[in-house]
């Protein structure tokens, strides 16, 4: 596997008046690409903010971020932006879907931003539905999907610009549990598939069962960072009980 990520004494001070606040303290970590990984930790550890920065939503106050082998830490905001919809697709936990707009619609978003013509942005992202098992359901608006349609569907907008990477940031917090057995049924596919390195978030111990290695942050560092044989998520939901409703999540 070749690097994708490569983080270098990453550093982030935020100022609330004239009060410092270290979120990040110093952090050294290489990612693979075709990783599956999770970052945990409890609130206030600086996971959140190494998403941010790794997704280049934010800058580091020091030390340098690689992605790809391209030091992208002193980029313009324009450069930032560019890099974001190319290279990288994320996932959030409450969805962020268009509440008027189609999943089919909420999937061709990323694609305007870069000019991509009419039919092909209706091809690609019909192609992204389909891999998250969501064909049928293209014209149905997000009030007409469940929680776990509507992830899908987000998953779906995340990799219609076949990005590197996928950032998903506690992607199962508002799911029960088959449905977010579902869900990373699906991430694992997706990462076996096509070699796409996806990087999770969670609170959840059980969900990082699902993926191959765990950074554990504390105090804006790195305290952990194992790699071990992941559960299977296909198998774990053949045996969990069937949905009292409705289905497909």
């Amino acid at each position: 596997m070749s690097e994708l990520i490569r983080v270098e004494h990453l550093a982030k001070t935020y100022f609330l008046g004239e009060v410092q606040v270290p979120a990040l303290k110093g952090v050294d970590l290489t990612i693979q690409a075709g990783e599956l990984l999770a970052i945990m930790g409890a609130s206030g550890s600086g996971k959140s903010t190494f998403m941010n920065i790794i997704g280049c939503l934010d800058r580091s106050t020091q030390g340098s971020y690689f992605l790809e082998g391209k030091d992208v830490s002193g980029l313009t905001r324009d450069e930032l932006a560019r890099i974001r919809n190319q290279k990288i697709g994320f996932v959030f936990q409450s969805f962020n879907l268009l509440g008027r707009t189609s999943a089919l619609e909420n999937v061709e978003l990323p694609l305007f931003y870069d000019h991509t013509s009419s039919r092909e942005r209706h091809q690609r992202a019909m192609e992204a539905l389909t891999i998250v098992g969501l064909q049928g359901r293209e014209h149905h608006l997000p009030s007409q999907l469940s929680g776990g349609q509507q992830q899908r569907v987000a998953i779906a907008r995340a990799l219609v610009n076949k990005p590197s990477l996928i950032l998903a940031d506690e992607p199962t917090g508002n799911l029960d549990t088959r449905t977010s057995l579902e869900i990373m049924d699906i991430f694992q596919k997706l990462n076996q598939a096509s070699g796409i390195t996806i990087i999770l978030v969670t609170h959840e111990p059980d969900i990082a069962l699902y993926v191959s290695r765990q950074v554990v942050f504390r105090d804006g560092k790195v305290i952990k960072d194992d790699h071990f044989q992941p559960r299977k998520a296909a198998e774990d939901l053949s045996q969990a009980p069937a949905p009292v409703e409705e289905g497909g999540a």
